[in-house]
């Protein structure tokens, strides 16, 4: 193996192979370290298991409506050992697949600890206990980020974060969420689906913060129709466990809820912890992200960080994004700045969340004049086909100086299969599209996607089913 690379990059998640992969795509010798295995959290023990969960607790809501359909289902109950080497063959699958990439695109990998010295040398401790050092033209951090813990919360036993909750034999009978957002909802909804008594503790006076009202209030509306409980504006005081083996939480004014797991869903913090960075420019600010710049550049010349790694949206998507913009980047190409406040958003709990752009709130904050249309599912042909009709489509538009719609300045979605809907209003929002181009456009029929073309329809003071 050689010691001099183009491209060396600390962290195999989704913003590390992608650096790897498209760089070697483009001609340059990469080489690749990762410390655990090749996908990091996303797909060892994140995005890609909970939503293989997700998909259990799916089929597990239409064995339970099948009779709505004329079908006769009798449900013996949930065997989760076969859950979970279903997700096991899942994720199992996609680890070779990207192994085999690195065979395929010649990237050098190695599996052990890499740590950044000066002029761009990494030192790396193989998984073997020895030792190596290797240098790179350019080097790319990415080694992601960690579940965040509350003190006086110790992970193991019946305090769980992700990474513990995704490798459970059984469904617990009582689970307290701690953690009202993305992932936390996701949880809450996969095991009330199979069958848990399902607590949200909420710090903050309401789930999904930062969401859209008029989309997170369809989502507090079905969880509830779900039994989930959902409490906000709650402090979390401690935890004790009883004799019954039961975990007892405690929160507020002497208030508590005992449960048989507690899943910590608080968000992450960056896993700066291991890089290093001796006698290098590289800056790390008080919540532990690396500083970079506009083009994912740190202080240290030819030293790059993408992904959960700096403080920008944690979504595997957007290290992917990164890792593009980056590899054009040192290559003296054509790049262009991720636009953070355009991304797409995905919540996979039951009923999905999408959306790209700002919600109204943000809109006007920002000084914009808008127009606002939305539609519900319940008008929809194709979901109540699916018998899925709670939901929605809102649409955000600037406001022309003649008071018709113009630019499309958010799109956000809540419902059926959203999250595989969104690419239009993603579009339409990056390409800064007007509702009257859009309405060009019809939506076949029926499908889920006639919604969002009825509801730009709307916007042009012309309609059709509405």
């Amino acid at each position: 193996m050689p010691d001099k690379f183009d491209l060396v990059v600390i962290g195999g998640g989704p913003g590390g192979y992608a650096s790897a992969f498209y760089a070697a795509s483009a001609g340059m010798n990469v080489a690749l370290i990762e410390r655990d295995t090749i996908g990091g959290t996303c797909l060892n023990r994140g995005c890609i298991p909970a939503k293989a969960f997700l998909e259990t607790a799916a089929v597990q809501r239409h064995v339970a409506h099948a009779k709505e359909f004329g079908i006769e289902a009798i449900s013996t109950g949930i065997d989760f050992d076969v859950s979970q080497a279903r997700k096991a063959r899942i994720v199992d699958g996609l680890v070779k697949g990207l192994t085999g990439l690195t065979k395929s695109k010649k990237v050098s990998y190695l599996v052990g600890t890499g740590s950044l010295e000066a002029d761009r040398t990494v030192n790396i401790k193989l998984a073997d206990g020895t030792s190596t050092k290797i240098q790179g033209t350019n080097v790319i951090l990415a080694s992601g980020s960690v579940p965040r813990t509350i003190m006086g919360f110790p992970i193991g036993g019946s305090i769980m974060t992700s990474d513990e909750v995704l490798m459970i034999s059984s469904i617990p009978s009582r689970i307290a969420v701690i953690g009202g957002g993305a992932i936390g909802c996701e949880f809450a909804s996969t095991f009330a689906d199979l069958g848990a008594s399902v607590t949200i503790l909420e710090g903050l006076p309401k789930i999904l913060p930062g969401l859209d009202p008029d989309v997170a209030n369809v989502v507090v509306k079905s969880f509830k129709k779900k039994n989930i409980d959902i409490r906000t504006g709650v402090v979390i005081t401690g935890q004790s466990h009883q004799v019954d083996g039961s975990t007892r939480v405690t929160f507020g004014n002497d208030d508590h809820l005992d449960v048989d797991i507690v899943i910590m869903s608080i968000g992450r913090r960056p896993f700066s912890d291991l890089l290093g960075l001796r006698g290098t420019a590289v800056k790390i600010d008080d919540r532990g992200f690396v500083v970079v710049d506009e083009y994912c550049a740190t202080n240290e010349p030819g030293v790059y960080a993408i992904g959960d790694l700096i403080n920008t949206p944690q979504l595997a998507h957007v290290a992917y994004a990164e890792a593009i913009l980056v590899v054009k980047h040192m290559r003296n190409e054509n790049a262009n700045p991720v636009m953070y406040d355009r991304v797409p958003w995905a919540i996979y709990c039951h009923p999905e969340v999408a959306w790209a752009g700002p919600s109204e709130d943000e809109a006007r904050a920002s000084g914009h004049d808008v127009v606002v249309a939305k539609h519900q599912f319940r008008a929809n042909s194709r979901a109540m086909i699916l018998g899925e009709i709670d939901g929605l489509v809102k649409v955000i538009a600037k406001k022309n100086p003649d008071g018709t719609a113009g630019q499309v300045l958010g799109v956000h979605m809540v419902g059926p299969w959203v999250t595989e809907q969104l690419s239009a209003g993603y579009l339409a929002v990056n390409w800064e599209a007007t509702v009257d181009e859009i309405a060009e456009f019809f939506q076949p029929h029926p499908s889920l996607s006639e919604l969002f073309g009825e509801t730009v329809l709307s916007l042009t003071g012309r309609s059709i089913n509405s």
